[in-house]
């Protein structure tokens, strides 16, 4: 043995020393490191005025809302039947959502280009179905509330 260390050999041993490389340049990003968020992805170019429009029914306090906003769409309509989700959305975007959709006049929907629609999670739900059952209340399609 001339008392040489060898080097390691292999995709390992490049990645490790990319690395390296990139470090003693200041180009590495520690992986923990916090990001700002991507500039909005626009369905219809670069933000033209003529965005699509979607209606969020079943929405919650905005998810779905958030997505379709930052690709660029318009929401002309929102729909949720609880009081205390409606009042955090009118806190997260400034308008009420109307009630259950399902007291709702056809003609009260604006037209829209996509119908956005949140499936109901809490009846179904690892969480929602152990509160469900604490309570003695009934889960999936059997609760008559929010599993229809």
């Amino acid at each position: 043995m001339s008392g040489k260390r060898k080097t390691p050999v292999g995709r390992a041993s490049s990645r490790a020393g990319l690395k390296e490389r990139a470090a003693a340049r200041g180009d590495a990003r520690p992986t923990n490191a916090l990001r700002e968020d991507s500039p909005p992805y626009h369905v219809n170019g670069n933000g033209s005025h003529n965005e699509l429009r979607f209606i969020d029914l079943f929405c919650g306090i905005g998810g779905f809302r958030i997505a379709f906003e930052k690709a660029g769409c318009q929401c002309v309509f929102s729909s949720y039947w609880n009081e205390k989700a409606r009042e955090t959305y009118a806190a997260n975007f400034g308008e009420q959502p109307h009630g259950d959709i399902h007291s709702v006049a056809i003609d009260q929907i604006p037209e829209h280009d996509i119908l956005c629609a949140g499936f109901p999670c809490q009846p179904f739900s690892i969480a929602g179905v152990s509160k469900k059952l604490s309570l003695g209340k009934k889960h999936g399609f059997e609760d008559k509330e929010q599993g229809n």
